[in-house]
């Protein structure tokens, strides 16, 4: 349970995107923080339309346009919480975040979870049932833009067990809220 001590409260961290390449644990560690900070946990892969779905799906990465729209919902979803939200969401570049920041209007902390092309790779070879096959990792590492100094962003190595990582995502976030 958590208690308010454990809570974000600046406006920073009251919308916080988990990012990262897929396979890097996003929807275990937002729902495990969620419930660590007393937060709501939205997966970013709902709310992707079917057709990019589809086309993941037949190992086909997104272009920028098949992206847009649904970066524009993922900002929309943080803009007005009720409370603290996680929201997973891979905003492999810059320019993802600077749209879903724009369309949240309003500050928003990315969790980076960063890890290795043979960590992340036997991690999807391992999952069942999801879209995204293990075929797309170059294209997702090709991609992927780490964030910048300026962006309000942490980074958390995932190379450690799950409560090891929403342990230190607790405390960078602790830092960082006033």
């Amino acid at each position: 349970m958590s208690t308010a001590a454990s809570r974000p409260r600046s406006e920073a961290t009251r919308r916080i995107v988990l990012m990262g390449v897929a396979g890097c644990g996003k929807s275990a560690v937002g729902s495990a923080l969620a419930s660590r900070i007393g937060a709501t946990y939205l997966d970013g892969d709902d709310l992707h339309p079917p057709a990019n779905i589809a086309k993941m799906s037949r190992g086909e990465p997104l272009a920028d346009d098949d992206r847009w729209p649904w970066l524009t919902l993922v900002g929309q979803k943080l803009a007005d919480p009720d409370g603290i939200i996680i929201l997973g969401c891979s905003a492999l570049k810059r320019r993802y975040r600077d749209h879903i920041r724009q369309e949240a209007s309003a500050p928003v902390a990315f969790v980076h979870l960063a890890g290795s092309r043979e960590l992340i790779t036997s991690r999807m070879a391992a999952r069942a049932g999801h879209f995204m096959p293990t075929s797309l990792i170059d294209s997702q590492f090709a991609a992927l833009e780490p964030p910048a100094a300026d962006e309000n962003a942490i980074t958390v190595d995932i190379d450690k067990p799950l409560e090891a990582i929403v342990a230190a995502i607790a405390a960078r976030l602790e830092e960082i809220r006033t």
